[in-house]
């Protein structure tokens, strides 16, 4: 009745406010009519954007429990190759001074000069969410003299890296990556075609589609300025983009790297770098070339394969599933990189992989490979406090016999427990009420067939094993 009462309340005010409002407008005043309107889109709209916090930053995005077994097999499967070739993980900060990129990779590349995320700090530090994981590799080896080590020294490395760039189909601002790194001894083509036969076998395992290497050399410092010069001669009658133009300036070699459709046919006759590698690099490419031959992997030499960043030499490659666009794994040699952050001249090569681009392909191309094995669960009912309490030491029971289990310690009605059981798909339950703690006893409950059995509280984890095996 009070609610109504308050409805007609509302109902006879709103009537006395048109009559107030049709006043003002046969006075001459304009028509107020439309401002409430007014208001409530202003409020709907601030509703909105109120709630915008509840939405991840463009090109962001949530990884859910069901995203996790397949990224989880990624980065198994990553990890066994990695550790059965001796590599050792390495985890280095999110945030890292802005200084270490822009001086290793190159204030004038796209990820240098346009997509990374910056900060300044209260105590005035300019630092960056790292783009890429080679340049804090390097600087964690330079930092701790792991040059002190046994030569050379590989790591592996898995995490998150941060890039402002279009979000498309398996491109994120925030990126997952598996890293290798092979850094010092001697600039040796062995550790090239190391680093891309384990990833071939990677993706292989994945079961992503057959995988395709794409690989070049870019030269050294001796026969690279040769090249840089027949290549800026070649472009500067061609009616290249805005962004090449300012890389004819800064770094000639990105050009072929562009993606734009108005320099895609110049791309095809310009000079190849192949011809002007002096004798060591052609010497380092063939040996390269020659162990994957002796490995039985395919490639495909690519006179136009650059890699985005300044701290690349020599090998650099791309490794495609077949029938695709987008590379999921990138590297090559960087025996620069450890001089160019201040350090000695520091032989040196990896590639990361693109977690996100393989985990897409893996649902796609082969969505039960990386679906759980569905394993039965086990639901513990408690019935009053003094089951509650014997209830913790049961699970520590489980524990040890690595046996998953699933509780509602928060709730403690038998029928709400077995509700929840039931929700959770759980095979059977273990209800422990006051009476079964007093009689050191348990009742195992068939959730599907409703049958019930006690058993000793002793042998209940025996028990358990048991019907798990049936």
């Amino acid at each position: 009745m009070s609610a109504q009462k308050n409805i007609n309340k509302r109902g006879g005010t709103d009537k006395v406010k048109k009559q107030k409002a049709l006043a003002f407008t046969k006075s001459g005043t304009k028509s107020n009519k439309d401002k409430p309107k007014t208001r409530s889109n202003k409020g709907q709209s601030a509703d909105k954007k109120d709630i915008n916090f509840l939405v991840p930053p463009k090109g962001m995005r949530d990884i859910l429990p069901s995203d996790a077994p397949p990224r989880d097999k990624v980065v198994e499967v990553s990890r066994r190759m990695a550790e059965f070739y001796d590599f050792s993980e390495i985890n280095t900060p999110v945030l890292e001074k802005i200084e270490l990129f822009k001086r290793g990779v190159g204030e004038k590349t796209d990820i240098g000069g346009k997509e990374m995320y910056t900060l300044k700090t209260k105590g005035g530090d300019h630092l960056a969410l790292r783009p890429e994981g080679t340049a804090p590799v390097v600087r964690a080896y330079l930092q701790h003299g792991m040059h002190k080590l046994p030569q050379p020294q590989k790591f592996y490395y898995f995490g998150p890296f941060f890039r402002h760039e279009r979000p498309q189909a398996g491109r994120y601002r925030q990126l997952w990556q598996v890293g290798l790194e092979i850094i010092g001894g001697e600039s040796d083509p062995v550790y090239d075609a190391q680093i891309i036969v384990m990833f071939y076998r990677v993706l292989e395992e994945l079961k992503v589609g057959a995988p395709a290497v794409n690989i070049n050399s870019i030269g050294c410092r001796v026969c690279r300025p040769g090249y840089r010069g027949k290549l800026v001669t070649y472009y500067k009658e061609k009616d290249v983009c805005k962004d090449c133009k300012e890389r004819l300036m800064e770094n000639p070699l990105r050009v072929l790297d562009c993606k734009n459709e108005q320099c895609q046919p110049f791309k095809a006759e310009a000079p190849s770098i192949l011809d002007s590698l002096c004798s060591a690099c052609r010497s380092h490419l063939k040996q390269v070339l020659e162990y994957l031959e002796e490995l039985g992997l395919p490639y495909f030499i690519n006179p136009t394969l650059v890699r985005g960043l300044d701290y690349y030499n020599r090998t650099v490659f791309e490794i495609f599933p077949e029938g695709e666009s987008l590379a999921l794994v990138a590297g090559g040699r960087y025996d620069y990189l450890a001089e160019m952050l201040g350090g000695r001249p520091t032989p040196a090569g990896g590639a990361a992989m693109g977690v996100d681009r393989v985990v897409d392909l893996m649902q796609e191309k082969n969505p039960k490979f990386f679906q759980t094995r569905i394993k039965k669960k086990i639901f513990l009912v408690h019935i009053g406090e003094l089951a509650k309490k014997r209830s913790l030491s049961l699970m520590e029971d489980f524990r040890k016999s690595n046996i998953p289990m699933r509780t509602s310690f928060g709730k403690d009605s038998l029928s709400n427990q077995l509700a929840d059981a039931n929700k959770d798909g759980s095979d059977m339950a273990l209800i422990l009420g006051q009476k079964e703690v007093y009689e050191d006893t348990i009742i195992i409950r068939n959730m599907e067939t409703g049958v019930q059995e006690t058993v000793p509280f002793s042998r209940v984890v025996e028990e358990v094993k048991k019907k798990l095996k049936s």
